[in-house]
């Protein structure tokens, strides 16, 4: 059984079978609509593709490559995107629900969380340097050793982040972030 490559295709849930994308290359390919929860994703490799209304809860990463691919409206509960293929990694988040997610240790400078859920997330030591977070909420996600350089978090929600165990150096807070930097002091402010 030869592995598929796929190419300037829209594919749909009905379309591609769930236990289709393990090993399996794509490019410039739009998938919509798919109910792929707990599908093996395993070496497969996506390059300038868009997820459209998919669900991938639980799905297996393990050295999948996403290189360059944007989610919108998608639900990725509890993805270990740390265990992807990290050659060219490059990833951007719309409307999407990533709660209980890891990102652990990857490097996604300039990535894009635009109104995402990224509800206990964990961001430990990710390079999220120049990354946006617009009207992204951050309950209980974890930041240890992330660099955060130049990061736009004027927007987000439920940020809480201890400043001496992360590196923050020209990011964008507003006034109403403050609290969540300085839980750490249990400063209280009024």
């Amino acid at each position: 059984m030869s592995i598929p490559f796929v190419q300037d295709r829209v594919l749909t849930g009905g379309e591609w079978r769930h236990d289709g994308f393990a090993g399996a290359e794509f490019e410039n390919c739009t998938f919509r609509n798919g109910q792929w929860m707990a599908a093996d994703l395993t070496g497969a490799r996506f390059t300038d593709c868009t997820f459209e209304q998919c669900d991938l809860s639980n799905a297996v990463l393990r050295d999948a490559g996403f290189r360059t691919v944007t989610f919108k409206g998608c639900k990725l509960l509890g993805l270990q995107f740390d265990q992807c293929n990290t050659f060219l990694l490059a990833m951007h988040f719309e409307h999407c629900r990533l709660d209980f997610s890891s990102f652990r240790s990857l490097m996604l400078k300039g990535a894009r969380f635009t109104g995402c859920s990224l509800i206990e997330v964990d961001f430990s030591g990710t390079d999220l340097s120049q990354t946006t977070f617009h009207e992204s909420d951050l309950a209980g996600a974890l930041f240890d050793e992330t660099v955060l350089e130049g990061a736009d978090l004027r927007d987000a929600r439920n940020l809480v982040l201890d400043p001496e165990r992360n590196r923050i150096k020209g990011a964008h807070f507003t006034l109403d972030g403050l609290p969540g930097l300085l839980m750490r002091h249990r400063i209280k402010i009024d």
